[in-house]
């Protein structure tokens, strides 16, 4: 049986798109806005110990990647909402499999991570 040839972009793809939704914050900005549109300020409050300038730059690679919008509305003083797209709403089903996985396992990681740091000591 003849092995495919790998394709050397796929690596990097896949890579790319899981450093974006792995991040530490991506996918909680992205719960928060899956359900509703947000202003930016509304966002801060809601996603737990995320800074200001984190947020910002957060929101931004969310936006480049096609996953959130941005719109701004011509208001003094402006208001800006951001909202999940298209794109991001397929991404969101995948993304709370995982979360339902980890919250699953979570009782069985945490007594790996204990006997295995317990080896450790020893």
């Amino acid at each position: 049986m003849r092995q495919c040839e790998p394709d050397p972009a796929f690596g990097a793809v896949v890579r790319q798109v899981l450093d974006r939704v792995g991040d530490k914050w991506s996918l909680l900005v992205m719960r928060e806005l899956a359900e509703q549109r947000m202003r930016f300020t509304e966002l801060l409050r809601s996603v737990d110990g995320i800074s200001q300038r984190m947020l910002t730059r957060t929101l931004r690679e969310l936006e480049r990647d096609g996953l959130v919008s941005r719109e701004v509305f011509a208001e003094v003083p402006p208001r800006v909402e951001y909202e999940v797209t298209a794109l991001g709403h397929t991404l969101m089903p995948h993304v709370k499999s995982l979360a339902d996985w980890a919250v699953q396992h979570r009782d069985d990681i945490e007594q790996h991570r204990a006997r295995f740091d317990d080896a450790l000591a020893s």
